[in-house]
């Protein structure tokens, strides 16, 4: 229970690294969270601080949910479901990160790095969703909720046998949350003023 409890607070820490944060203060000594949409993703970082800027801090918060999922039980000797617990500490980190006063960012990335982890297959399909719905509409709030939405069924044929269950159970909380985070995004798409990949704001 002890490295139990070890290994999920060590997830949620890693998930609540605010890269994107970082790397605006670094790359333009701004705060991300005082420009665009005000999120501290790569999204927002690629508006404020330029393309490259917001692939690494993309790359970045991936790499913290695979980590969670994919390093970290073994450094604590853990199997079983411990994995897929580490994925909801980690994105909840990310979400709810304590270094931004609670208010992270809207768990995406880390979701898809966590997904990784636990199952690569079905998160390359819930990844090809969100290239295709970003392709067809240039709305990275869409692609990123249909990929959310995309995992858990896709988990459930294509997960490691033995853990598809919880996985998808997994998948299905994540998802939840990556469409609360979303809540104004949905809101601005009803009212037709949600920004578009490529458009400032």
């Amino acid at each position: 229970m002890i490295r139990a409890a070890a290994y999920l607070a060590l997830a949620f820490a890693a998930g609540s690294l605010p890269f994107g944060l970082w790397i605006g203060r670094w790359a333009r000594g701004v705060d991300v969270r005082a420009h665009g949409s005000g999120n501290i993703g790569a999204t927002n970082v690629l508006r404020v601080a330029g393309v490259g800027w917001g692939l690494l801090a993309l790359a970045l918060d991936i790499a913290k949910g695979w980590a969670a999922v994919a390093l970290l039980p073994h450094a604590f000797g853990l199997g079983g479901l411990a994995p897929v617990a580490g994925a909801l500490a980690a994105t909840c980190g990310h979400v709810f990160s304590p270094l931004v006063g609670w208010r992270g960012g809207k768990g995406v990335a880390t979701f898809i790095g966590a997904a990784l982890g636990l199952a690569p297959a079905a998160a390359a399909v819930a990844a090809g969703g969100f290239a295709i719905t970003l392709a067809a509409c240039r709305y990275v709030s869409v692609g990123s909720i249909v990929m959310a939405l995309i995992f858990p069924p896709a988990a459930l044929l294509l997960a490691p046998a033995g853990s598809r269950a919880p996985v998808a159970g997994a998948g299905v909380a994540l998802a939840a949350l990556v469409v609360w985070r979303h809540r104004a995004n949905l809101r601005r798409l009803a009212r037709g003023e949600e920004t578009k990949l490529g458009r400032r704001r």
